[in-house]
């Protein structure tokens, strides 16, 4: 179906900037918003989208004019990453989110995607499917869970339908550039002996941001679609593998100084998630 034409907000993060693309790709109309009028403006598909600058959690935003005119609203904004362990999580930015969007909403969207995160699981191990139940461990997961769990509530006062893409591991251009992979890749650009990570036994779920972009643009476009759907890999991989896979891929004689570092107390040894629904959803075209 082309010609949607969607909201996406936290259009210059590194989700929402290759989401964009992904859109204008599949020939939808995209209205970006940001906070920051400068990084919007330099993005490369400026050009192509109607451009926004707005703070969606401002007490004085004009909710029903950012929503005029669109089929579907792609949530995206979150400040405050990748601080997890922070109480602003679900002192402020909760409530902020879900006016926004029970503002969008009761303005006449029908549709709205929002990215929930792997997090909502807790420390549960293994693969993980939407019927795990969410266990939430840390401030951000119990904020993103809570607000699931809000607007199903304000579904059955004001019908829309809530896609819920709970995000996985994700790599690639943009990205935070104290994680892992972009970490790695610096320390071989500055042509350093040695790079400091932890014993890399754990096992995560790691996605290509461009898959990500793909199918969540995809999911947008399966309209009656209402629920929750992981977006992930399904593909276990221990860090150290995906590390050295990257050192081989750039060619590079970099030792791990592997053990360095603890493990990090806010996850489990093993989780991934299992992806059939993603799949199932999106047929033969996932990962196109």
């Amino acid at each position: 179906m082309s010609g949607l034409k969607v909201l996406v907000t936290g259009a210059s993060g590194f989700v929402g900037r290759h989401l964009v693309a992904a859109l204008l790709a599949r020939g939808c109309q995209v209205r970006a918003l940001a906070r920051d009028r400068q990084k919007l403006a330099a993005m490369p598909w400026a050009g192509a989208v109607e451009q926004v600058v707005a703070d969606v959690h401002a007490a004085d935003t004009d909710i029903a004019s950012l929503v005029d005119g669109v089929d579907a609203l792609a949530h995206l904004a979150w400040p405050g990453l990748p601080n997890y362990k922070a109480l602003f999580h679900f002192e402020h930015n909760l409530m902020a989110d879900y006016q926004f969007i029970k503002g969008a909403v009761e303005a006449g969207v029908p549709q709205v995607m929002i990215t929930g995160t792997c997090f909502e699981y807790g420390m549960q191990s293994g693969p993980l499917d939407e019927q795990t139940p969410a266990q939430p461990s840390n401030p951000y997961g119990l904020a993103k869970h809570s607000l699931r769990l809000f607007l199903e509530s304000l579904q059955q006062q004001v019908p829309f339908t809530l896609q819920w893409a709970r995000l996985f591991y994700l790599h690639g251009a943009g990205q935070n550039p104290n994680s892992l992979l972009a970490a790695l890749d610096r320390a071989i650009d500055a042509g350093d002996a040695v790079f400091d990570m932890s014993a890399g036994e754990q096992l995560r779920d790691y996605l290509a941001i461009e898959d990500a972009a793909a199918s969540l643009a995809a999911l947008l476009q399966r309209r009656e679609f209402s629920g929750v759907v992981n977006c992930s890999s399904g593909q276990p991989i221990s860090v150290r593998a995906l590390v050295e896979q990257r050192v081989r891929e750039r060619g590079s004689m970099i030792r791990l100084n592997l053990g360095h570092y603890p493990y990090p107390a806010h996850e489990p040894m093993a989780f991934w998630g299992a992806n059939e629904r993603l799949q199932q959803l999106l047929g033969a075209e996932h990962g196109a």
